[in-house]
């Protein structure tokens, strides 16, 4: 699985549109001719379902084009390969955002980045995940390097999709499209096991449960939080029943996670005030040491802001994904009922979908996901998380028929 080629085997479209790139990017580098012509572009937008892998095909294809093997791009076993893989890579930049947005200011930095020539490699790359957070002025920012990137810069952007809701119409049309699908669940399996360790077993249910989302499938077969965190939700479908206990069960709910986001983010918000305050000049000596200091309230708000953002998306996401583990019982208990063969998202949990199944219509199931689906929309748009699923649970409440 350390290959370019085997990472990106299960997709062979996306695997053959890379290492053509590549080996054109390197017949580039020499001033050799290829028959491969065009393959390679500097601005390529990766599209794809969420969790289908488009930040893995990116680094995949960032190693691709780092790689110093003089015969196997992309072999895996080079300080190139094992830099890039291991997102450590000096010449790679690997964005990321936390926050609900991708800023005006990130970008701007983002172009400096593009402007420095590569240290140990051939590229200076840069890859964005979630481009669709982009601005409109964060777009327009990077919109001339994107267009005309530096000769030894490429710029890959991951986002859903190239629908205008999802990406800027002005970027894509500056951009070479490469769309992932959903890898299969045995890739998922082999993935997790070489990763983890996990067992087969338990990686097929990961990468089941999570609907083929890599990224979930590997959090929920390494991280017992996020374990709890799902069985917690799914046993939501049953307390629904017994009359207000599904309420204080979101209630607990809730508040463990607003825990597990206020232990995730503690420490890191810690260490990036203190970063601040000493290149501030904090605890130093002199009357332009303080004079700084004095001036640094902006700076320390400004920070404030950020992660008080980067909080609120992750207790929205840990939120939304729980919320379709939710919907996701109820599609396994509507599939049951009308005796539909497909696969179940929770095979763990067949017996409670089909106690669903017998005890709520086919038309109370659908207006039970229509119940999910509608907190999702409620969340999304910031009604605080106990309103919206306060008012879920009383509508999935009288759509099985409980008084």
């Amino acid at each position: 699985m350390n290959t370019v080629a085997s990472r990106l085997a299960d997709i062979p479209a996306v695997r053959d549109v890379v290492l053509a790139a590549a080996t054109t990017a390197r017949a580039k580098v020499r001033g050799e001719v290829t028959e491969l012509g065009n393959a390679m572009a500097h601005a390529w937008i990766i599209t794809g379902p969420p969790g289908s892998g488009r930040s893995v095909a990116a680094v995949a294809f960032a190693a691709a084009l780092q790689c110093s093997d003089p015969v196997e791009l992309g072999c895996g076993r080079c300080r190139n390969c094992l830099d890039v893989l291991a997102d450590a890579h000096t010449d790679v930049l690997h964005i990321v955002p936390k926050g609900l947005s991708i800023s005006i200011d990130e970008m701007r930095e983002m172009r400096k980045e593009a402007a420095k020539l590569p240290t140990v490699a051939g590229w200076r790359i840069i890859i964005i995940e979630d481009a669709d957070r982009l601005t409109g002025p964060a777009a327009d920012a990077i919109l001339k390097v994107v267009e005309e990137p530096p000769a030894h810069t490429v710029i890959m952007m991951c986002a859903p999709s190239i629908d205008p809701d999802d990406f800027s119409p002005t970027l894509r049309s500056r951009c070479r499209h490469l769309y992932v699908p959903y890898p299969s669940v045995e890739h998922i399996v082999d993935l997790l096991v070489a990763e983890t360790g996990a067992t087969p077993e338990d990686a097929r249910l990961a990468a089941v449960a999570s609907g083929r989302h890599i990224g979930r499938a590997r959090h929920l077969v390494t991280d017992p939080a996020a374990q709890k965190r799902r069985a917690t939700i799914l046993n939501l479908a049953e307390l629904i029943f017994h009359r207000d206990e599904a309420f204080k069960a979101s209630t607990a709910f809730l508040k463990s996670v607003d825990k597990q986001v206020k232990d995730l983010s503690d420490e890191q918000d810690a260490a990036e005030l203190e970063k601040l305050e000493r290149s501030l000049g904090k605890g130093g000596r002199g009357k332009g040491t303080q004079k700084a200091m004095d001036g640094s309230a902006g700076a320390i708000s400004d920070l404030e802001k950020t992660q008080k953002t980067r909080r609120n998306r992750r207790k929205r996401d840990f939120l939304d994904l729980a919320l379709v583990d939710l919907a996701c019982l109820y599609r396994d208990a509507l599939m049951l009922s009308v005796g539909a063969d497909v696969q179940l998202t929770h095979p763990d949990f067949e017996g409670l979908s089909s106690d669903l199944a017998e005890r709520v219509s086919e038309s109370g199931l659908v207006a039970c996901l229509d119940a999910v689906t509608q907190a999702r929309e409620h969340i999304s748009v910031n009604v605080t998380p106990t309103t919206a699923i306060d008012g879920m649970i009383g509508r999935i409440r009288l759509a099985c028929g409980v008084s």
